[in-house]
């Protein structure tokens, strides 16, 4: 019997954002937000992230693309780190967005190169270190 979309998408969601994220997110979910939290889980993770026809570096990839488009910075902060963890360096993070800045502005990419640059430099990316930071 195959796996329950909602049990995939535990799985797939673990791998990619980490347990920590994941388990932050249950511990916070309410009454309220639970049929959100089922959505996701089933319908992103569990549909969509677990599929055969891309794998997850390129998932990321569109995903950061996306996000810096509807200038969706913390979630786009939290799929930096998912893209570092699918094996995407900083120079192709860099790129994705450069590329996203030709479809979607300037301005979406400025701020996407910020919240990327925050967040490699948090991972000890020596490329994301500002200029004067020995």
């Amino acid at each position: 019997m195959s796996e329950d979309t909602y049990e995939t998408g535990m799985r797939v969601r673990r791998e990619v954002l980490g347990d920590a994220h994941v388990d932050r997110a249950v511990a916070r979910t309410t009454e309220f937000s639970r049929p959100f939290q089922d959505y996701i889980t089933r319908g992103a993770w569990g549909s969509v992230w677990s599929r055969d026809g891309l794998d997850r570096k390129t998932r990321s990839c569109v995903t950061l693309a996306a996000l810096t488009a509807l200038h969706a910075h913390d979630e786009l902060a939290m799929h930096v780190r998912a893209a570092v963890h699918n094996g995407l360096t900083a120079q192709e993070i860099s790129e994705v967005l450069l590329h996203t800045a030709v479809y979607t502005g300037a301005p979406a990419a400025n701020a996407a190169f910020a919240v990327a640059q925050r967040v490699l430099a948090e991972l000890g990316e020596p490329a994301a270190k500002e200029e004067g930071d020995g």
